[in-house]
Formats: C-alpha cells, structure tokens, sequence
C-alpha cells in the first residue's frame, strides 16, 4: 500500500532542475517530524512547512499497487511533446517508494527524481536524486546527483557534508515555517543573505531560491 498525501503538475522550483516541469508526487508521512504541530519542537526536523499528514490533499490517496500508483501519476501528465517527469517527495518519500514502484514508473514512461533527506538508502533505478539533510539526523547516501541544503542549520552546516560525492551543491535559506507564501518574511530574508556570503566565500556551492514560491504557483 502507497499512501500519498497529494499529487499534482507543476514546475521544479528549486535546485539543478529548476523550471522543469514534472509531476510531484508527495508521499505521506516522515520520520524525523511526524507532521503536526504538537511535536514540532521536539522533532529532528522542526522547520519543516510542508504538509505531508494523511492522503487528503489534491489527488492524494491509497494505492493498493504499484501500478495503480503510476498509473495515477501518469494521469496527471499532459498530452503533448516532453520527457515525462516525476518528483517523489514528502515528508520521506523513501519510507515508501520501492523497486516495484520506480519500474512502474519507468514503464510509464517516467523519468524518476527524488527528494530525500538521506537516512535510508535509496533503492536502485533512481534517475535523478537530490539529498537534503536535516539537523543532527545521520545520513547514509553519501553520492546523488544534488547536495540541497537548507540553510543554516546550525547541526547540519556545509562543512559536515564535504564528503559527500555530489554534481550539485547548493544552499537553500531557511524560512520561517509560519510565514505565508508570498508573504513578507524576514527571516528568511536574513538567510538569503547569509546563504550569499557563504556561496560567495566557498564557491563549490550555489544559491537556489523557491522560485515556486516567488512566482506564486504550487
């Protein structure tokens, strides 16, 4: 059983394949914040504003199979010229996306992308992966294909992730978790400028803002 939170055709926002169109596919559930608002101060990850609680939100739901699942994915995709694109995300999208899942996909016809926070292993057949750590939380991917960070965190810094083997590196500034989209926010005004020093002192990595967010789309 998959259980996705929401599913929707949109434009990457951030990172390497920014601009790109693609079917996002957000899967239910994460195991560094349980996603409501109790636990937030507890949790690993506690900046978090995504909302990954349940399958009710835009073409959300359980799939008893593989293939139903890309099947649905596949329906969101338009009818016209372009490699079709899928973003499984989360909350953790690796909680749930397996071998069966990825080929299913491929059938369809997909290209797969992932967004992780790097805590468990990825399964083969990924095609594109972006790892996004979090805080204290142990990480065990250590190649893909984009290193995302958000920025600052003051447990999980640019410098403990030398190590890992990436294409990409790039910065993201933290924003406020509470500040509406498209609203002001100066926090994370604060962070964009602090994530522009340091891109501009060590410049192995690159600043990616949510342009999702910038141009008001999902």
């Amino acid at each position: 059983m998959y259980r996705v939170k929401e599913a929707f055709y949109t434009l990457q926002g951030e990172g390497a394949q920014a601009g790109r169109a693609a079917v996002f596919c957000r899967f239910s559930k994460c195991n560094l914040w349980t996603g409501r608002e109790k636990d937030r101060a507890t949790a690993v990850c506690n900046f978090c504003d995504t909302d990954f609680v349940g399958t009710d939100g835009q073409n959300g739901g359980a799939f008893a199979t593989a293939e139903a699942l890309a099947a649905h994915i596949r329906s969101l995709w338009p009818d016209a010229p372009g490699a079709p694109y899928v973003v499984c995300t989360g909350g953790e999208p690796l909680l749930q996306l397996d071998g069966k899942l990825i080929d299913a996909l491929h059938q369809q016809g997909f290209e797969v992308g992932v967004e992780t926070n790097g805590t468990l292993p990825a399964p083969a057949g990924i095609d594109w992966l972006c790892m996004s750590p979090k805080a204290d939380a142990s990480v065990v991917i250590e190649t893909c294909d984009e290193l995302k960070l958000v920025y600052p965190q003051s447990k999980a810094m640019p410098e403990r992730f030398s190590h890992i083997k990436a294409r990409h590196f790039f910065l993201s500034p933290m924003a406020s978790p509470s500040a509406p989209d498209g609203g002001e926010d100066p926090i994370k005004q604060s962070n964009t400028r602090k994530a522009t020093d340091y891109c501009l002192a060590h410049p192995r990595w690159r600043l990616t803002l949510q342009m999702h967010k910038i141009i008001g789309i999902d």
